[in-house]
C-alpha cells in the first residue's frame, strides 16, 4: 500500500526538491523523542540559579481541554521543573489573547513569545506551510512514523524550520497521532462516486476546496457557528472535521454517517517569535525543547485514545461509521484533479511537498 501510494503521489509531482525560503534560519530545536535534552536535565540547578529569570508570553485559541491546550500546559508544567522555576511561562489558553490570526501575528512582533494551534491558520504567515493540505498524503502511516518526519531529524524538518525562520519564526514541533479529519454526511459515502454532487461544508482554504471539487463534491465554505443550523435545514449536506469536533458539535443530531477520509491531519503545531528563541541563553534554549518534546511524547499515546472513545461516542449516539479499504485512497490519490492540486501545492512549497512524500516513505 505504501509504495502503491507514494507511486501515485510522486506521479503528480516534477519539481525538484528544493528547499523552501532561505537564509542562515537552520532550525536549533532537537528531534522529538531524542535524548539530546538531557543536557538541559542534567544542568545543576545551580547553573540555572546563575541565570537571570525569564518569563515568557504562550497562548493558544483552542476550544476548552483540547489538545492545543493541554500542549501548552503541559509544556509550561515541565519547563518551570527543569529550570527550577527560573524560566516559567504565562500561558492563556482558549483564545483569551485572541484568536489563532491575531495570535500569530502577536508572535510575529514578539508581542508575545509563542503560539500552539492547528496548522492551516499558518499558511498566511508562511505559505510552505501549505504542505499539510497535501489530501490524505499521511494516511497510510503510522503516527509513529510522522513523528519522525515532523519531529525528528529529516530532511522536511530542516527545510520546514527554515521556511518558519524566514517568517521570524522558530518551529518547535507538531503534536499528532495519526488522527485525522473525518466527514460527517446524511448519504452514505461508500464509493469515491458517492461523493459527486456533495454539498459539503469546508473551510474557506482554497486547497482544501480544490480537493473536493477534484472528487466531484461541491465545497461551500461557511462560518462553523452556521454549520449545525445549515445541516439542519438541509442547505449543506455534509462537513468535515476532527471527531472532538463533531462530538462537541452535537453533529450526531443531524448527521448519519461518519466516514473516515482522513483527508487533512488533525494536528497542533507550537512556533515562537525567533528573535525570543535567540535571546534565550542556550541552557534555557535546551530546557524549552526538552519540555517540548517530553508534552509529545507524553500526550501523543492520548490522541489516538480521545479520537477513538469520540468516534465510539458518535456511533453510540446513532451514526454509522464508514472504514475504507486502501483501495479507496489509492482511487481518490489517481484521479487527476487530485494529481494536479499536489503538482501546484508542491510548486507553491519549493518542492517541499516532495521532500515530505520522500521522508515518510524513508522514515
Amino acid at each position: 500500500m505504501k509504495k502503491t501510494l507514494a507511486a501515485l503521489l510522486t506521479v503528480a509531482m516534477t519539481l525538484s526538491l528544493t528547499a523552501c525560503g532561505g537564509g542562515d534560519g537552520s532550525s536549533t530545536k532537537e528531534p522529538a523523542g531524542s535524548d539530546s535534552g538531557s543536557s538541559a536535565a542534567a544542568s545543576t540547578a545551580s547553573a540555572y540559579a546563575d541565570l537571570e529569570p525569564v518569563e515568557l508570553i504562550g497562548a493558544d485559541s483552542t476550544s476548552m481541554g483540547a489538545a492545543g491546550q493541554l500542549f501548552g500546559e503541559l509544556v509550561t508544567e515541565k519547563v518551570a521543573e527543569i529550570t527550577g522555576g527560573q524560566l516559567t511561562i504565562d500561558y492563556h489558553p482558549n483564545g483569551d489573547l485572541g484568536a489563532d490570526v491575531d495570535l500569530l501575528r502577536q508572535v510575529q512582533s514578539n508581542d508575545i513569545s509563542f503560539w500552539i494551534g492547528q496548522i492551516a491558520p499558518a499558511v498566511s504567515f508562511v505559505p510552505e506551510a501549505a504542505v499539510f493540505d497535501l489530501p490524505m498524503v499521511f494516511a497510510q502511516y503510522d503516527g509513529s512514523t510522522i513523528d519522525k518526519v515532523l519531529n525528528g531529524d529529516s530532511d522536511f524538518n530542516a527545510k520546514l524550520g527554515e521556511a518558519f525562520n524566514n517568517a521570524g519564526f522558530q518551529f518547535m514541533g507538531v503534536l499528532q497521532n495519526a488522527t485525522y479529519r473525518l466527514t460527517t454526511a446524511n448519504t452514505e459515502l461508500k464509493t469515491l462516486a458517492d461523493f459527486n454532487g456533495l454539498q459539503i461544508r469546508t473551510m474557506e482554504n482554497p486547497n482544501h476546496m480544490d480537493f473536493w471539487t477534484a472528487i466531484g463534491a461541491q465545497p461551500t465554505p461557511m462560518a462553523w457557528n452556521e454549520v449545525y443550523f445549515a445541516l439542519q435545514s438541509g442547505n449543506i449536506a455534509a462537513q468535515e472535521n476532527a471527531a472532538d469536533t463533531c462530538v462537541g458539535a452535537n453533529l450526531k443530531e443531524v448527521q448519519k454517517y461518519l466516514a473516515c477520509t482522513n483527508h487533512i491531519l488533525y494536528a497542533n503545531m507550537m512556533v515562537m517569535n525567533q528573535d525570543a528563541w535567540n535571546d534565550l541563553d542556550p541552557l534555557y534554549q535546551e530546557a524549552l525543547q526538552q519540555a517540548v518534546t517530553e508534552a509529545l511524547a507524553d500526550l501523543a499515546p492520548d490522541l489516538a485514545e480521545i479520537d477513538q472513545k469520540n468516534k465510539d461516542t458518535l456511533v453510540e449516539k446513532g451514526m454509522t461509521l464508514i472504514e475504507y479499504e486502501d483501495s479507496f485512497y489509492e482511487e481518490v490519490l489517481a484521479v487527476p484533479g487530485v494529481q494536479e492540486l499536489y503538482k501546484s501545492i508542491d510548486e507553491s512549497c519549493g518542492g517541499l511537498g516532495t521532500v515530505l512524500q520522500e521522508a515518510l516513505k524513508n522514515a
